[in-house]
């Protein structure tokens, strides 16, 4: 199965970006495989024009289109998911999450705009055909932290989530993995 890590931060280094590398090693240490796409690398004019014969933005949306699973962080600024998020999932067409599975994940200053995923994103999310969403996880900005020395540091309660939050993906996703059939399966009665 394809997973696709997409950052909607325009900072470099962020919180959210950190949170989804972490879920992207953890998912890559149970053999999963991800690529990743930072909406913030991705030609500003294009995607503001919605310039849909630019390469770059074509080659972004081939790598939503092949993946079975999207997993979306954004830094919540007051109380709503990133602009630049907002830019990229408006030039997905209508069924642009057809059959994903999505696990949305979310930094900000405080538990004050935990619901921003649910009550801003979540519906974004289904409105572009996305098979399911999985529970959010949302972290304060006190939750997750860097330093040079130690790397990335979550909160207990955060670790456990992401935790919970990446082994409910992998379960859903064998859920909807096709069952492989043998060749002594495939042979019809004579």
């Amino acid at each position: 199965m394809r997973i696709l890590l997409l950052s909607g931060s325009p900072s470099s280094p962020s919180r959210s970006a950190r949170l989804l590398n972490h879920v992207g090693i953890k998912l890559n240490e149970l053999g999963q495989r991800t690529s990743s796409l930072h909406v913030r690398d991705l030609p500003a004019q294009a995607l503001m024009h919605a310039d849909f014969s630019d390469p770059e933005l074509s080659t972004a949306k081939s790598l939503l289109a092949k993946a079975d699973a999207i997993v979306i962080a954004t830094p919540i600024y007051k109380a709503a998911y990133s602009g630049l998020l907002k830019s990229f999932l408006d030039i997905l067409p209508q069924d642009g999450l057809a059959g994903k599975l999505v696990l949305p994940l979310a930094t900000g200053g405080s538990q004050s705009h935990m619901l921003a995923l649910d009550y801003g994103l979540r519906p974004v999310l289904a409105s572009l055909s996305a098979r399911h969403v999985l529970p959010s996880i949302y972290a304060t900005d006190a939750q997750v932290t860097w330093s040079e020395l130690h790397g990335l540091q979550l909160d207990t309660a955060i670790q456990q989530r992401v935790e919970d939050g990446v082994q409910l993906l992998l379960d859903s996703l064998s859920i909807l993995r096709p069952s492989v059939r043998t060749e002594a399966e495939l042979v019809l009665p004579c």
